[in-house]
C-alpha cells in the first residue's frame, strides 16, 4: 500500500459524499425523468470486479430500453435512447455510482470498473489495474474515454496504479469536467460506447 492511499480514502469519503448529498436534488429529477422515459427499474445494477478482482454492485442511472427483438432492440447503439446518450455525455449517469465510492468499493479516481466476464481475459500486466479501486473517472479516460483501444486503456490503466498520487488525481479531475463539457470519446468507432473486449489475440 503506498503512503497515499489512506489519504486518498479520506478523500473520496469527504468528497464524494459531499458531491452526493449536494446532487441529490438532481439525482431525485433525473429519477423521475428516467422513469418517464424509459421506465422501470430507474436504476442500472450490475456486478462489478474492484479492488484484487472481489466483486461488488455498480449503482448507474439507466440510459438503455430492454431487449426487444420484436421491435429490432438487440444491440447497445439500438438500445441508447437520446436521453440515454445525453446522460452518459453528460456523465450525469454516473451520480449514484458516488455511493460506491462513499461505501469503499470505489475511489473518485481509478481505473474503470469492467466487466467479470473480463477477468479471465486480463494479461497479468493488464491484471494489475484491480491492485487499487477501481474509478469513477480515471488516466484512461482523460486520455479518450471510450474512442482508444483496450491496449491503450489498459496501459494508461497500469501507468495510474504506479504513479498515483493526490497531484494527479487532482488533474485527472480537472480534464474530466474539461472532457465532459466537451463530450470528447464517449464512444468507440462504430459503437454506442465501447467494443467487447475479446483478450490477447494470438
Amino acid at each position: 500500500m503506498r503512503a497515499y492511499d489512506p489519504i486518498k480514502r479520506v478523500v473520496d469519503v469527504l468528497v464524494g459524499g459531499l458531491v452526493l448529498v449536494a446532487s441529490l436534488p438532481v439525482q431525485a429529477l433525473l429519477a423521475l425523468v428516467v422513469r418517464r422515459k424509459l421506465g422501470s427499474p430507474v436504476l442500472f445494477r450490475q456486478q462489478r470486479p474492484g479492488k484484487d478482482g472481489e466483486v461488488f454492485e455498480l449503482v448507474k442511472f439507466r440510459t438503455m430500453v430492454e431487449v426487444d427483438e420484436s421491435r429490432g432492440l438487440v444491440t447497445d447503439a439500438q438500445r441508447l435512447t437520446p436521453f440515454g446518450a445525453f446522460l452518459r455525455s453528460t456523465s450525469l449517469d454516473e451520480l449514484p455510482t458516488l455511493w460506491n465510492v462513499v461505501k469503499g468499493e470505489m475511489s473518485l479516481v481509478g481505473p474503470r470498473p469492467l466487466l467479470v466476464r473480463y477477468l479471465d481475459r486480463y494479461t497479468p500486466e493488464q491484471a494489475r489495474r484491480h491492485e487499487v479501486r477501481p474509478g469513477v473517472t480515471g488516466l484512461a479516460q482523460v486520455s479518450g474515454r471510450n474512442a482508444i483501444t483496450w491496449d491503450e486503456k489498459f496501459a494508461k490503466d497500469v501507468e495510474y496504479v504506479d504513479r498515483r498520487s493526490l497531484r494527479l488525481d487532482a488533474s485527472i479531475v480537472w480534464r474530466t469536467v474539461a472532457q465532459v463539457v466537451r463530450r470528447d470519446g464517449i464512444a468507440a468507432d462504430g459503437e454506442a460506447t465501447m467494443g467487447e473486449f475479446e483478450g490477447v489475440q494470438a
